[in-house]
């Protein structure tokens, strides 16, 4: 428990600039106090104590704003900055070196059952309100983008960006040139022409169908009177 402790310590100290001393992660980050009762709680999980362990996740829940699971098995050095929503279910598997940002979820689809949740290989990092779900593998080393929903397994050291995920950079080679600064917004000039084109479109498509209805009306009407004409020349 101390060296996990150490290892936990360490890590925040080195991932985190504002982290100024171990007295201050001690007693300032709600992450790393979460973890430490996480190991303790994990502890009385596998004793088969489930129902006390449980309890104390839930009353750490209420005091930290991060929910883990006694079932979850977690590496050292592991990380949760900032934290808060943060969830873990209760078959996810962690490595060592993993880093998680606030609002994380790896959690399961409702559909499975036994191992339903993900598995994150060592040195993972996963940014802010990333959602992980079901029984998958996030390969080492590899970085999930902020709000990302992944629901596939991933390889190691790619960066996966999107809702859906996808791959962007494989073992540091760019694979897709995806750019946040320059993906297309609403406002864009060329969103714009698209949207005034598909307006023009539509109003001219609307305009073909009431001149089409117009026609076979009006050819209609021409029919009918060539059959009245037929059927009094036909009486005569």
């Amino acid at each position: 428990m101390f060296r996990e402790l150490v290892e936990d310590i360490r890590a925040v100290r080195e991932r985190d600039p504002a982290a100024r001393s171990t007295l201050e992660v001690l007693l300032c980050y709600s992450g790393l106090h979460a973890i430490m009762w996480h190991r303790l709680i994990h502890r009385l999980w596998q004793w088969k104590l489930r129902l006390l362990a449980r309890w104390l996740s839930q009353v750490v829940r209420h005091f930290t704003g991060i929910e883990i699971h006694p079932g979850a098995t977690i590496g050292k050095g592991f990380f949760i900055d900032h934290g808060m929503g943060t969830v873990i279910g209760e078959t996810a598997e962690i490595g060592d070196g993993c880093t998680l940002f606030h609002g994380v979820t790896l959690g399961g689809t409702g559909k499975e059952k036994g191992k339903r949740h993900p598995t994150l290989e060592n040195n993972v990092t996963v940014g802010a309100h990333a959602q992980i779900l079901g029984s998958i593998t996030i390969g080492e080393g590899s970085v999930i983008g902020a709000g990302a929903v992944v629901l596939d397994n991933i390889p190691p050291y790619c960066t996966v960006v999107g809702t859906k995920a996808f791959v962007v950079r494989r073992r540091g080679e760019r694979v897709y040139d995806f750019r946040h600064d320059q993906a297309m917004r609403h406002e864009d000039p060329a969103i714009q022409c698209l949207l005034q084109r598909l307006t023009r479109l539509e109003q001219e498509i609307s305009t073909l169908s009431v001149q089409c209805e117009a026609r076979h009306g009006a050819r209609s009407k021409t029919e009918a009177r060539s059959a009245a004409s037929e059927g009094e020349e036909t009486e005569a």
